[in-house]
């Protein structure tokens, strides 16, 4: 909580005030991508320093194995072109997994004000407060969060699967950080969540949250939650919409 807080501090003190009126040029990318890897310096530092025998896993770069079992799993910018154009949902999101399973996830999202925060077997929390996910409802009144990828072909094909989910459900959310849309399933702001093509740090701590507040997580049938698809909902939700996925193709580029 320490590295994911202070990380987003410095994201969220340090975004130049202009960014946004300029985000059609080259400059602000460099600026954001000094930024994301300002942050990620930061929460390794933290991490080597409290926990040197640990191995770590970062979007800008980080890989070391550890010799610890432990591994943390950081994504330090999730949710970049929203932070780019001064869009509040952007977070830093920091896992940590032993032997492989995911035991601790922090999503801090400073611009909500909040953060989030969940062990493995002892719930789910946005300060604290303790989170469960929406009661049951059917398919056909849950309001589902999905994302694109920046490939165009596969947005193309991520564009089909989501045109034949929309008429079987109440709405379509596209966030922009998939962090966050995992830690609004388990806030009850979603009733579901999927989306093909993710990294382990972009998942690894919503996924953790989202199962620790009731809510079933998962891939294709019978498979865990990976880069060929990512599904989080309510049971019953994801009762009807994981076959759904399956039939359409959500896993295929």
């Amino acid at each position: 909580m320490e590295a994911a807080r202070q990380a987003a501090a410095l994201l969220r003190d340090g975004r130049p005030a202009d960014l946004a009126v300029a985000a059609t040029k080259t400059s602000p990318i460099d600026v954001v991508t000094e930024m994301d890897i300002a942050a990620e310096k930061l929460i390794t530092g933290i991490l080597a320093e409290r926990r040197p025998e640990d191995g770590l896993l970062g979007e800008e770069g980080a890989d070391t194995p550890g010799t610890s079992g432990v591994r943390w799993v950081v994504d330090p910018l999730d949710g970049t072109v929203n932070y780019l154009y001064g869009l509040p949902s952007w977070g830093v999101s920091v896992a940590a997994e032993y032997e492989g399973e995911t035991v601790v996830g922090v999503v801090a999202a400073p611009m909500r004000g909040e953060v989030y925060h969940a062990v493995l077997g002892g719930g789910a929390w946005l300060g604290p407060a303790r989170l469960a996910c929406r009661p049951a409802a059917p398919l056909d009144q849950a309001l589902v969060g999905t994302g694109f990828a920046y490939v165009q072909a596969r947005r193309a094909h991520q564009a089909d699967v989501a045109q034949r989910i929309i008429p079987l459900v109440r709405d379509i959310r596209r966030g922009g950080s998939a962090a966050l849309d995992l830690c609004d399933v388990a806030a009850g702001r979603l009733d579901g969540y999927y989306e093909r093509g993710l990294n382990p740090w972009d998942l690894a701590a919503g996924e953790l949250i989202a199962r620790e507040a009731g809510a079933v997580t998962g891939g294709r049938p019978g498979e865990q939650a990976s880069g060929e698809l990512v599904l989080a909902a309510t049971p019953a939700v994801f009762a009807s919409l994981q076959p759904l996925l399956e039939e359409a193709g959500a896993w295929h580029d």
